[in-house]
């Protein structure tokens, strides 16, 4: 399976994609009314080209043109030499199948070409997906809860995994 690159072309399988895992992803974390805003306010059309033309990078699997799987990531962000990964989703369908631990090793590889030293993300306090990042390598540098709007917190834990 090949990693390709996505484009404005690709936004509407992207919203699509969040869409369907995002119910499942956080469906026992948040109320409905917290997942369909911050799916309105990450994953519409307007927000993810806007999140394109800022210099967020996507790259995904596709299998018979559908994508199953999709990485954002940001290069230099928040600090120089330093990669914040925005967003890593997989198809239920599809996990088990090694598809994140890919994506994420291929852009460590993607990124230490251009002299990133570290990679960061967020994730859900209460989101097993932190066992996963763990088992990667990366380890819990801190809580921060996010203000998103509407009185929503995002209560994330930061990880980081050194290159």
């Amino acid at each position: 399976m090949i990693i390709n690159n996505l484009d404005s072309s690709d936004i509407s399988s992207i919203s699509s994609l969040a869409k369907e895992v995002w119910p499942v992803a956080y469906g026992e974390i948040l109320s409905s009314k917290q997942l369909q805003y911050m799916l309105n306010a990450f994953y519409s059309v307007n927000s993810l080209q806007e999140q394109m033309q800022k210099g967020h990078f996507f790259y995904g699997f596709k299998e018979n043109d559908n994508l199953i799987a999709f990485i954002a990531f940001e290069l230099n962000f928040p600090v120089i030499n330093t990669t914040k990964i925005h967003k890593l989703y997989v198809l239920p369908n599809q996990q088990g199948k090694q598809l994140g631990k890919k994506l994420i090793d291929f852009v460590s590889q993607l990124v230490l070409q251009k002299e990133q030293k570290k990679l960061l993300l967020n994730v859900n306090r209460y989101n097993s997906a932190k066992e996963f990042y763990t088992k990667l390598g990366f380890i819990i540098t801190k809580e921060e809860d996010i203000e998103i709007g509407q009185g929503y917190l995002m209560e994330d834990f930061v990880m980081e995994k050194i290159l």
